[in-house]
């Protein structure tokens, strides 16, 4: 697969630009409502996604060698599902040829995000949401 191949899996979900938490005693991840700075959270895109690392350091950068170490990727995430050996939703861009495919079917982030640094550290734990 060529970068831009690999690149065109992502379906700009957004849901690997937020925030973790991981449970120290059971090293279960969980989701936060709240995105990383560089997310616009309006429509859940990085705002410098060719220079994040330089802003980010510790964003990761998807390959199909890391893609299995990740366990923290959303089971929605089509790195993930054609990893293993699934099939990609109908929402999204590449089986509906419609780029907001994914918005339409309520599969983002976009709109339901808070920016890093509006919530208190201390407060993280009431911000863990579902996606």
């Amino acid at each position: 697969m060529t970068v831009e191949e690999w690149e065109s899996l992502c379906d700009r979900c957004g849901k690997c630009c937020v925030l973790k938490i991981e449970d120290a005693d059971t090293g279960e991840v969980h989701y936060t409502d709240v995105a990383c700075r560089l997310l616009d959270c309006g429509n859940a895109s990085c705002t410098d996604y060719a220079s994040r690392k330089t802003h980010v350091p510790d964003c990761i950068t998807l390959n199909p060698q890391n893609l299995e170490t990740l366990t923290w990727m959303p089971d929605s995430c089509a790195y993930r599902i054609i990893s293993e050996g699934g099939d990609l939703p109908s929402w999204h861009p590449l089986v509906c040829g419609d780029p907001e495919g994914p918005k339409q079917a309520g599969a983002t982030v976009a709109g339901r995000v808070f920016p890093e640094g509006s919530v208190e550290d201390d407060d993280m734990v009431d911000h863990i949401t579902e996606w």
